[in-house]
């Protein structure tokens, strides 16, 4: 081991034990942002309530990770619930859910922001009604007077601005010094009921996990019948499969992974550059074929048989064209230079001049000069390339 990777070897490792302190010393941060993420245990992720969700809905809920429109243009469907959790849908699969209601399905949107598709539909309009930093959501009904939740971390403060008669208000954004505003109300539409939330965090973890909450959340769900429900989350929301998922997810196995990676640079960059050795140069072998032919065609030219060259280069062009351009060779007649045309792409003219002089090196009486030798060996050279 030389010197020099001693000296880069110990910086290496006071760069790991600097690096391993200072994420000793780090405090954990959480993630408070409003994912609404059924894969995220950060506080306002929906991990607690997707493992808690098949108990309250009684083992009939199903998870839809496609667009309504898509799925209720390929399946039919008796009337159900529908549940909808701070899920962007477009206009078009509105549709296809307020169709569904007015055949009898009952739909539970929990959105912050009503869509116009919806309020437009119904009559309804939801707003800002409440800028404290907390509130207490409770619900109108009587029975469900003692489940209440209060928010104290970010609470959205949406409510409706306007109701048109006939909505039933079920529940209430309660405030020391304002009077209630309504955030839980059901719309009668054909024949099933749209309910609207407009606070859906108390379905995040860090309210859920808090004692006495997860009352609250029963008491909402209650209002929809006992049958099948269809949950349409995020279509990428799956985890990833990627095989390096873990590592990167977690802040110190991910510093530590790139550390080992910089590190391997490093090493393979300096131990190589001065480990390379002197590649020596061969020489190629030499084509000692080139010169056999060279030899051979001198011995020829020297004997001055242009007769038997040319019926040569005539046989060993036929031979290529039956190999290579798959063509029969055995009759030199008109079809044979259409098929011979169409397989090179050369003139006409050109392919036919090349057949009389392949008949005439095939004719053992016929008188063969230099020049026809040449002409023959040019002409089906440039046919072949």
């Amino acid at each position: 081991m030389n010197k020099n990777f001693k000296i880069y070897a110990v910086i290496f490792v006071v760069v790991m034990i600097i690096l391993a302190l200072l994420e000793v010393n780090k405090k954990e941060t959480l993630n408070w942002q409003k994912n609404f993420d059924i894969h995220e245990k950060s506080p306002f992720g929906l991990f607690v309530f997707d493992n808690e969700a098949k108990n309250l809905f009684k083992n009939n809920l199903k998870k839809i990770d496609r667009t309504p429109y898509d799925y209720y243009s390929k399946n039919s469907k008796e009337p159900h619930n529908i549940v909808v959790i701070e899920h962007e849908i477009d206009g078009e699969s509105w549709k296809r859910i307020l169709d569904q209601i007015a055949k009898g399905s009952d739909a539970m949107l929990m959105v912050s922001r009503v869509p116009k598709e919806v309020s437009d539909s119904i009559g309804y309009y939801d707003s800002e009604i409440s800028f404290e930093e907390e509130n207490v959501l409770k619900l109108t009904d009587k029975k469900y007077q003692n489940d209440f939740i209060k928010l104290d971390k970010f609470p959205s403060g949406r409510g409706f601005s306007f109701i048109k008669p006939g909505v039933e208000v079920l529940g209430k954004t309660v405030e020391n010094k304002n009077t209630d505003q309504a955030n839980f109300i059901k719309i009668k539409l054909g024949k099933g009921n749209i309910y609207v939330h407009t606070e859906p965090l108390f379905l995040t973890n860090y309210y859920l996990l808090k004692p006495g909450n997860s009352r609250y959340t029963q008491d909402v769900f209650s209002y929809l019948k006992d049958r099948e429900t269809l949950w349409f989350v995020e279509s990428n929301d799956k985890p990833s499969s990627f095989f390096m998922r873990f590592i990167l997810s977690k802040p110190a196995l991910k510093y530590a992974w790139w550390i080992l990676l910089g590190g391997l640079v490093l090493f393979i960059f300096f131990n190589a550059k001065r480990k390379q050795r002197v590649v020596p140069v061969i020489e190629p072998l030499r084509n000692t074929s080139l010169d056999f032919v060279k030899s051979i065609g001198n011995l020829y030219l020297q004997e001055g048989d242009f007769h038997d060259m040319m019926a040569k280069k005539a046989q060993y062009f036929l031979n290529k064209v039956r190999m290579d351009l798959l063509i029969d060779t055995q009759n030199l007649d008109e079809e044979f230079a259409k098929k011979l045309q169409l397989k090179t792409g050369k003139p006409i003219e050109m392919i036919n001049e090349a057949i009389q002089l392949i008949k005439k090196g095939q004719d053992p009486y016929a008188s063969v000069m230099k020049e026809d030798l040449a002409k023959i060996n040019s002409l089906l050279d440039e046919i072949l390339n």
